[in-house]
């Protein structure tokens, strides 16, 4: 599974999400495979990502390009993010022809995914679907909070920090795109997105949502 495979939105919103990484297999083409990791981050930064990193060192938000291009081993794991689909069928393209030998996964709607591979030439292997989350779905903070704190798959983005960003974007404090890359800094691997994330906060913050916690018994998925 994908640890971008869960983020929570709408058909709307999710139309300015896509992430694109990296990784080699693990025992099968993973020695010697940093070059080609390294060349993928290269090749995706000519079209200009609102975040990247490397699951090893960090992302853009928290070190110099140098220092994630540096940091590239065999083992990483190397992401881009985007807002728009028109670059990543273009980057798509230029992997198939650079033929790298890595596994490349694609994160977003599916129906533009598979628009984007299309464009590109390429069949899909594997098409990954959420299930949701199931379980005490009570316990969990409301949708507009979730919708930017899934998009750390690794579960980094407080959602307490998020209402407290909320506050401080009404307040004057803050404005969505600073509280977005406070976000940002967080997520580790790089695969948050601050536009969207700026947008979402900015909605909150217009709209007084409080991002408070559902009544016992109320569910919010």
């Amino acid at each position: 599974m994908s640890h971008t495979l869960h983020r929570l939105g709408t058909p709307d919103n999710l139309r300015e999400d896509f992430v694109v990484f990296a990784m080699s297999a693990k025992g099968i083409n993973e020695k010697g495979s940093a070059p080609k990791l390294r060349r993928f981050l290269e090749m995706a930064l000519a079209y200009n990502p609102v975040n990247y990193g490397d699951m090893k060192t960090g992302n853009k938000f928290t070190h110099s390009l140098e220092e994630i291009l540096e940091g590239i081993q065999d083992v990483s794991i190397v992401h881009a993010v985007f807002t728009d689909e028109e670059p990543v069928a273009r980057l798509l393209t230029d992997l198939a022809r650079e033929d790298l030998g890595v596994s490349v996964v694609v994160s977003g709607l599916f129906d533009r995914v598979g628009e984007c591979a299309r464009r590109a030439g390429l069949r899909q292997h594997t098409v990954e679907y959420s299930l949701g989350i199931w379980g005490r779905t009570d316990l969990l903070p409301d949708t507009d909070i979730l919708q930017v704190t899934t998009m750390c798959g690794h579960g980094m983005v407080s959602a307490r920090l998020v209402r407290r960003l909320v506050s401080e974007i009404k307040r004057g404090r803050a404005t969505p795109e600073e509280a977005a890359q406070t976000l940002a800094h967080q997520c580790v691997c790089g695969v948050f997105n601050p536009v969207r994330a700026a947008r979402l906060l900015a909605l909150m913050a217009e709209e007084g949502t409080s991002g408070a916690p559902p009544a016992p018994g109320q569910t919010t998925a």
